[in-house]
């Protein structure tokens, strides 16, 4: 079997994974560059046959990121697109909303442990702990030799037993393990992230010093995080505030044990922009299906001060408009660097010039160093190459002798 990493050998993001055997071809992700344009022609990498028909069989993703997936329209209809069943569920409800969202419609879908086969190919996939829902390590084997693609991947979420079985249990006789190194450069090595348990702690703390509402700047599709608000809000009394986006997209993850719009402690708030696409697509069945516990521009005024507004910057103009903003605390729970770039320069200075203070409670959507050594150790692979990281000349010190540098478009063997 042999592979080409079209983009990750020395980047976080867009990255995508080619392999080749006896003839035929898969592609594992086909993401966006954490600073791309997905209409932008120059940057997709080189692949053939990605409007499908050839010896390309399919296009295999691991997780519902845009730095994994936000190139998949580039596959034409005649190519199948494989992901997991939640993760297409949560990309058809973000597109009602998110208006660049593309949605493959020749796909197939999966479960963890379902082996699916493109002949010679069978891929097996394992579900990970990652900020992503329904996030897969790719398990590849062809010829006789075996590729593990790590995918996303952490050891502090939630769903941290699923890192810890994968490292008492690892699949075993693996050519190369593709492992990222997110985390490489971003954290002392030694040291690990904090728990999505410790973030839960930050924001009840947070909460308790902040006298209005709680703008909590955090991604609808992180549900970890979402979970992590809405016990925050049981333990302090705060009324968790959604909008029609974030309802929909956690009722797509189809799990009952996440919060979903119709629970206890959770109100429901549809913004004027997003009242206006409503009227404008006719999907007035979104509002019927969250309409349980819908409030109103009055009701959350006078909540005000024992809510947690699940926040984007879209929704300002609305709880400014409600006058929900006395004594209004902003929590941004992302990736710090998005406040570095122009949008996120642009809402730290909406919230100053209203005089919101803002703080910050995140944890890493990537493992630790001190992680990713421990899962190295217990896969064992023959080659071990970087992947989805900036540091690549790091792993040889982390991970030993058996670390393999490749570079963007090279073709190499797995068993070489």
């Amino acid at each position: 079997m042999r592979v080409r990493i079209h983009r990750g050998t020395r980047e976080i993001g867009g990255t995508c994974v080619e392999l080749e055997h006896d003839g035929a071809r898969l592609l594992l992700d086909l993401g966006l560059p954490l600073d791309g344009d997905p209409d932008e022609t120059s940057r997709p990498p080189a692949i053939d046959g990605l409007t499908g028909g050839g010896d390309l069989l399919a296009l295999v993703l691991s997780h519902g990121h845009r730095d994994h997936v936000g190139l998949a329209h580039l596959a034409g209809p005649g190519l199948p697109v494989a992901m997991g069943e939640a993760t297409l569920r949560i990309l058809r409800a973000a597109a009602t909303f998110v208006p660049d969202s593309y949605v493959p419609t020749n796909t197939v879908t999966f479960a963890k442990g379902q082996t699916l086969t493109f002949s010679p190919f069978a891929v097996t996939p394992i579900l990970i702990d990652h900020s992503a829902y329904d996030a897969y390590a790719l398990l590849v084997e062809a010829g006789g030799q075996r590729l593990l693609y790590s995918g996303d991947l952490r050891a502090h979420g939630r769903k941290a037993a699923l890192f810890e079985g994968l490292v008492r249990d690892p699949p075993r006789g693996i050519d190369t393990l593709l492992l990222e190194g997110s985390s490489l450069g971003r954290l002392v090595d030694d040291r690990t992230f904090p728990s999505e348990a410790e973030i839960e702690d930050r924001f009840v703390g947070l909460f308790g010093d902040t006298a209005g509402m709680a703008l909590v700047a955090a991604s609808a599709q992180n549900i970890d995080r979402v979970g992590s608000l809405y016990r925050a809000c049981k333990r302090t009394g705060r009324m968790l505030v959604l909008d029609l986006y974030a309802a929909e997209v956690l009722a797509a993850t189809g799990n009952p044990r996440i919060p979903q719009s119709e629970w206890p402690g959770i109100a429901v708030f549809v913004p004027q922009h997003q009242r206006v696409r409503i009227k404008r697509t006719g999907r007035f069945d979104l509002i019927e299906r969250h309409g349980a516990n819908r409030i109103y521009t009055e009701q959350l005024a006078a909540m005000a001060p024992r809510a947690a507004l699940l926040f984007r910057h879209s929704l300002l103009t609305d709880v400014d408009r409600a006058g929900c903003l006395t004594g209004a605390r902003a929590i941004w729970s992302q990736w710090a660097g998005y406040l570095d770039q122009p949008r996120g320069q642009v809402l730290a200075g909406d919230l100053a010039a209203r005089g919101i203070p803002l703080s910050r409670a995140h944890t890493s959507g990537h493992a630790s160093i001190p992680d990713l050594k421990r899962l190295a150790a217990a896969i064992a692979p023959r080659q071990l190459v970087p992947v989805h990281t900036f540091m690549p000349e790091r792993f040889p010190a982390l991970f030993g002798p058996n670390v393999t540098i490749r570079e963007d478009g090279q073709w190499w063997d797995t068993a070489a």
